[in-house]
């Protein structure tokens, strides 16, 4: 079966899918982004994700091309059309096509909002999740508003491929303080000491994840205590356990760190406790 794209208001072959040269996205990075998880057929914490758009548009100052229930619509329709139970559905918006100019086009350009919806393997995610994953820890070189979820995504392809070539799944940025702000493409958690929950506060250093927002949820109800404040890496070491959360990762719990073991190497109770009643607790929308 052929995949379906949404482009600027057709349903086209994916292969075939296409934008402008000139396109903002194409030769600034001037566009927005979210990813949602389909879970047996149906959009996990859609809600959040798209409010967490149209946040972003807000500080991009750049106009949504469709309203939020046109583009509910289109996200199922991609979903039907692909025939995802699991897996996950991209969304684009850019600033759209116009004359290569650092400042914004004109007014009345239309912005582009491209969509797709592809199938993942739900069993080889739980297997990743019970061997645990490998983390490096590498500067945060990032620009300071990596709140707003925009395509300027190259630092963060950068630290992804070194822990790839260190073997590691995933890179934790350190700022200049020396505290933990994020992953590459996750929010960082450890359990410390006391058993506390630790997670750097949602504020203009770190992408407030919709998953995250999901995690306090569900701490609240099963008596885990969560704390927002920044971490080390020293603290990190010596945590009983860390894990990241991500749309596209659930919870994955972290056995390693440049190499130190995390705890007792294995993954801990509390990640997997939050991962196995993630989908009990996450807004499901048919």
């Amino acid at each position: 079966m052929s995949r379906i794209a949404y482009v600027n208001g057709r349903y086209v072959r994916h292969a075939e899918a296409g934008v402008s040269i000139d396109d903002r996205a194409f030769l600034f990075a001037d566009g927005i982004y979210e990813v949602i998880e389909v879970f047996g057929g149906r959009l996990i914490d859609e809600d959040g994700h798209l409010e967490r758009l149209a946040r972003s548009a807000r500080e991009l100052r750049l106009d949504l091309p469709v309203a939020m229930t046109a583009l509910r619509r289109i996200l199922r329709e991609l979903v039907a059309r692909n025939r995802v139970a699991f897996g996950h559905v991209y969304l684009q918006v850019t600033r759209g096509a116009a004359r290569r100019d650092h400042v914004f086009p004109k007014p009345g350009t239309p912005a582009t909002l491209v969509a797709f919806a592809h199938r993942g393997d739900p069993a080889a995610a739980e297997a990743k999740a019970r061997a645990g994953i490998k983390v490096i820890s590498l500067p945060d070189i990032r620009w300071k508003r990596p709140d707003i979820k925009s395509t300027s995504l190259l630092p963060n392809v950068l630290a992804k491929q070194q822990a790839r070539d260190a073997g590691a799944y995933e890179a934790w940025l350190v700022d200049e303080k020396g505290f933990v702000t994020e992953g590459a493409s996750s929010n960082a958690w450890i359990v410390d000491g006391e058993g506390a929950v630790v997670t750097h506060p949602a504020d203009s250093a770190i992408l407030s994840g919709i998953t995250r927002a999901t995690l306090f949820r569900i701490a609240a109800a099963e008596g885990l205590k969560i704390v927002e404040r920044p971490f080390t890496l020293a603290e990190a070491f010596i945590a009983r356990e860390a894990f990241i959360s991500g749309a596209t990762t659930i919870v994955m719990p972290v056995v390693a760190i440049d190499g130190r073991k995390i705890g007792s190497g294995a993954p801990g109770r509390v990640a997997l406790g939050l991962r196995a009643a993630f989908h009990d607790f996450a807004p499901a929308s048919a």
